[in-house]
């Protein structure tokens, strides 16, 4: 079950990912009226799920989920289409208009990949979201440093007064895609001001957590059966207020204490109904009690509600660092600082991303990083992707006429010599990490 709730997830994100992208296309070639002759989610070459012909378009379902396409009368494009390119040029075709409107169908796919990334981001922020911590409020009693964050010279208390030159608004700023991939800090310390770097290769431990909020309310969600939380008496809905007679202030706090007591047992207090309950929890030799915490600071911090403006403010901003960091990802790659292997992932992992279960929050935030990444993705100046489309008339302005046909066929060929290798290396990596291995584990 968890397996086919991955499929759905993915096939419905792509769906909507590539629909609105060729969307893009096809109004401005309708708009500039060139003919459109398929619009098809998905490629069609080995065969079609659904077809449908209305007008002079045929709109389909492909059987490959690896992109979709529109074919627009006079263009050399994924259909490679030479018998209609041999014949002479008709108003209605691609060919026949000014480079300027051919430039703009072909980038209309991106911009449509950014406006819907901006409203999914937006929409995140206000019905998700809902309202943020400012990082002013947290700057008063100082911020929770993490062991990541200690090694790398952070300490409990530290007031953050600007990451790269700029001045973070929201807690979750903290901790977003742009602190990992190499940030200049400057902080304050007892009245000091330091500046701390952060290497560009620290995404690798991201999931360490970094930075926190120094008070959390720390409930219990649910607990395991047979876990040493279970054991010793944790229910849901008690709040851990004590461990070991230390005063809670955060989850880290707790998580500490557990780790330092592998094997052992630890002192748990809790509130239960408004009154205090003292348990002896055993801790297994990972440093847990097996039980899913709950994490609030809503009670501890004022907290600023979302306006559209703000929303959509900030959205625009965590999709630049969405297209920012994958170009930069792909800049340490070519530089041999990270792996391939690590990184590039086919529609396999991303399926693995979005989980066994359908959470709607998760769904919306990953399909809009992922309309984002796609964007920059098609912006790459490689033959048969909108990037290269793009660069071609960018040089056919700049000499004054067009570049020969057989150029251009040729290098869609190109294209597609260097896109299948990588989207096969995607798949296949995928399937070894994620279906052979774990099959003979």
């Amino acid at each position: 079950m968890a397996a086919l709730i991955m499929t759905l997830q993915l096939i419905l994100s792509l769906s909507l990912l590539v629909f609105i992208h060729e969307l893009g296309h096809f109004l401005a070639a309708k708009a500039f009226g060139m003919r459109v002759e398929k619009f098809y989610i998905f490629f069609d070459w080995g065969g079609k799920i659904w077809s449908k012909q209305i007008g002079e378009t045929e709109y389909g379902i492909g059987l490959i989920p690896l992109g979709g396409y529109v074919k627009i009368a006079g263009m050399i494009d994924e259909s490679m289409d030479k018998e209609q390119m041999a014949q002479e040029p008709q108003e209605w075709e691609f060919r026949s208009k000014p480079a300027w409107q051919r430039f703009i169908v072909m980038i209309g796919g991106i911009v449509m990949n950014i406006l819907l990334g901006l409203i999914i981001f937006a929409g995140y922020n206000m019905y998700f979201d809902k309202d943020y911590i400012p990082v002013s409020e947290l700057n008063k009693e100082g911020v929770y440093a993490m062991p990541m964050a200690e090694e790398f010279g952070f300490k409990t208390g530290d007031k953050i007064l600007s990451i790269n030159g700029e001045v973070p608004e929201r807690a979750k700023d903290l901790s977003n895609i742009g602190v990992f991939f190499g940030s200049e800090w400057e902080i304050e310390r007892n009245g000091q001001k330091m500046n701390l770097s952060m290497p560009d290769t620290l995404f690798r431990r991201a999931k360490e957590g970094f930075l926190g909020p120094m008070n959390q309310k720390v409930s219990v969600l649910a607990v395991a059966d047979g876990s040493g939380a279970a054991k010793g008496g944790l229910q849901k809905d008690d709040v851990i207020t004590k461990v070991n007679n230390q005063q809670v202030r955060n989850f880290f706090d707790f998580k500490k204490e557990a780790e330092k007591a592998k094997n052992k047992s630890i002192n748990i207090t809790v509130n239960r109904g408004n009154k205090p309950l003292s348990l002896t929890c055993a801790v297994d030799s990972l440093g847990r009690l097996g039980f899913n915490p709950i994490v609030s600071s809503e009670e501890y911090y004022p907290r600023t509600d979302y306006s559209w403006g703000s929303a959509f403010a900030f959205g625009a901003k965590e999709g630049w660092d969405a297209i920012y960091y994958n170009a930069k990802g792909f800049a340490l790659i070519f530089a041999g600082k990270i792996s391939a292997v690590e990184s590039i992932q086919s529609p396999i992992g991303i399926a693995k991303i979005f989980g066994g279960d359908w959470q709607w929050d998760r769904f919306w935030k990953l399909t809009g990083l992922i309309s984002f990444v796609l964007a920059f993705m098609n912006i790459l100046p490689i033959p048969a992707l909108d990037g290269g489309h793009m660069v071609f008339l960018a040089v056919e302005m700049l000499r004054g006429k067009p570049l020969s046909d057989a150029f251009l066929e040729k290098a869609q060929i190109v294209g597609f010599i260097i896109l299948l290798p990588l989207m096969m290396f995607a798949i296949g990596k995928d399937i070894w990490f994620n279906i052979i291995l774990p099959f003979f584990q």
